[in-house]
């Protein structure tokens, strides 16, 4: 009755339907169910079907084999011949779950209706078996496969229209995870090099997508004598998606394939990709590049690879930049801080200041990585200056992410380090005129305090807080009390109650009565901590 009803009620319906089966009187009655998600897989609305087969194919696991086949082989078959191409587009969805709770005579009728759903004339029912053929193909023998399966996998993968041909490369994932390498020589190695070089970008799209996959499941044979080739097609396609595709797969491919491969084959596509015309396609590459290093080793990687960092280091998109910043440490293992900081520290202090801030964001998340790998002189020379201009960045995100960044060297280089060279610093932007600047500090004291000596907190971030208490702007004087909500805490754990009681409370009795309500409130807050 409802099948009239809106699509997100059908779909909610078809949906709640395939938990519904304790509530018609356990399995022993979960046949009934059937027929109105029978109604539900013909509708007209793709998600609604789609839930229903889901559905369906629930509820048919908690029957028992004499109800599968009472029931749930009658529905499948109508669906299978319904009149609409709906009905047997759903159909495609519910023979796996079906075949192995069934008699054999059943199973080879459940083939021999696939094999009719795999040359409907109705292109969308086609693609559906496509799509479900690899779900299909598991359960079923070697044999079956090699008889049945690989014929109409065949037809699929030839089929006139690209939107059915690019939903073949799962499947041939899925039989060729079966075949011995020979065998895929003899059953696929045609139907793979045409989908290689298909016509159609969405069908390369799909074979570079997956192409790791596939390597490992044809065998190493067909990985040297075809795959290699192939490969480097994919990198040198005319299509900007298919090149992106493909470029994230290079580290995957290359560890499958011999070093020679690599550097005569696989680099010289890569040092191309790099300054590609699409933006996308280097992004992509950015991100998997570092890969290589590990593959490489240190020599390839200083001669081969390091030309192409930097020049993605130079990038001119924020994107492929950042992408390249993030993936560092992988290099790092692989060559050395030394080499590294010559080569790229130079590119990376001039993304410090990059105008897109999320690059510089990334920058500031490696620099705890590059300074415990630096050591400290290094990096008091070239990067000190650089992680305290971060705290007067226009951008909240930066100045947060620099006070975090303390607390981290903090941690690596030790308090002494901490009291020479930043506190000085920090505790000096609390006289600044500018007020982004004390509320900077006020972060940096509060999040500096978890990582430095009670004493220290005693000595320094306790006055300096005070101080600042009674600053003229309300922002300040409640993000002194929200600090002062951290470091009670800390002082606790290091006994120091004399510190909390003497200079502590009396500061946040005085912001409890502050003229501005949030400065209470957050006062008040504190005071409860003690």
């Amino acid at each position: 009755e409802s099948v009239d009803d809106e699509d997100e009620i059908l779909l909610a319906l078809a949906d709640e339907l395939g938990n519904f089966v304790e509530y018609v009187g356990g399995p022993h009655y979960g046949h009934i169910l059937f027929t109105p998600l029978e109604n539900l897989a013909a509708v007209e609305e793709t998600v609604v079907r789609d839930k229903a087969v889901e559905s369906a194919a629930k509820v048919v696991v908690s029957l028992s084999p004499q109800q599968v086949e009472e029931f749930y082989i009658p529905m499948l078959k109508r669906l299978s011949v319904g009149d609409w191409f709906t009905s047997r587009t759903s159909a495609c969805g519910l023979y796996a779950a079906a075949y192995n709770l069934v008699s054999p005579a059943h199973q080879d009728e459940l083939r021999h209706l696939y094999a009719q759903l795999c040359n409907d004339d109705t292109p969308m029912v086609r693609r559906a078996a496509a799509t479900h053929l690899a779900k299909f193909t598991k359960p079923m023998s070697k044999a079956h496969i090699v008889a049945e399966v690989i014929p109409l996998f065949n037809s699929l993968a030839q089929d006139e229209q690209d939107s059915v041909r690019l939903l073949t490369v799962e499947d041939l994932i899925a039989i060729a995870e079966v075949l011995k390498p020979d065998e895929a020589k003899t059953y696929i190695l045609a139907v793979l090099r045409s989908l290689c070089s298909d016509k159609s970008w969405r069908v390369r799209y799909m074979i570079a997508d997956k192409f790791v996959q596939l390597a490992k499941t044809v065998g190493q044979d067909i990985v040297k004598e075809d795959l290699i080739s192939a490969f480097v097609h994919v990198l040198k396609d005319n299509e900007a998606e298919v090149r992106t595709a493909a470029s994230t797969q290079v580290p995957g491919f290359c560890a499958l394939i011999s070093q020679d491969a690599i550097l005569n084959e696989i680099l010289p596509c890569v040092k191309d990709l790099v300054s590609d015309t699409s933006q996308h396609v280097r992004g992509a590459l950015a991100t998997q590049i570092s890969g290589l290093a590990p593959i490489l080793g240190k020599d390839h990687t200083i001669e081969q690879l390091l030309p192409l960092f930097l020049q993605l280091l130079k990038d001119e998109a924020s994107e492929v930049r950042l992408n390249i910043i993030s993936k560092l440490d992988r290099v790092n293992e692989v060559i050395g801080i030394e080499l590294l900081s010559q080569s790229l520290l130079p590119a990376i202090v001039e993304l410090a200041e990059d105008k897109q801030w999320r690059v510089r964001l990334a920058i500031i998340e490696n620099i705890p990585l590059l300074a415990s790998q630096l050591g400290v002189g290094f990096f008091d020379e070239k990067l000190g200056n650089l992680c305290m201009s971060w705290l007067g960045d226009c951008v909240f995100s930066i100045r947060e992410a620099a006070t975090n960044n303390l607390r981290k060297l903090i941690e690596v280089f030790g308090v002494e380090w901490a009291k020479q060279t930043i506190l000085p610093k920090v505790l000096a932007m609390a006289q600044h005129s500018n007020y982004l600047y004390r509320m900077t500090t006020v972060f940096a004291l509060a999040t500096m305090a978890q990582a430095v000596t009670p004493e220290v907190i005693r000595d320094y971030i306790v006055p300096t807080a005070t101080t600042l208490s009674a600053d003229p702007i309300p922002n300040i004087r409640f993000n002194v009390a929200k600090a002062f909500g951290t470091l009670v805490p800390l002082l606790k754990k290091a006994d120091m109650a004399s510190l909390i009681n003497e200079q502590i409370k009396p500061t946040l009795s005085k912001l409890g009565e502050d003229t501005d309500m949030d400065v209470r409130f957050y006062a008040i807050k504190a005071v409860q901590l003690i």
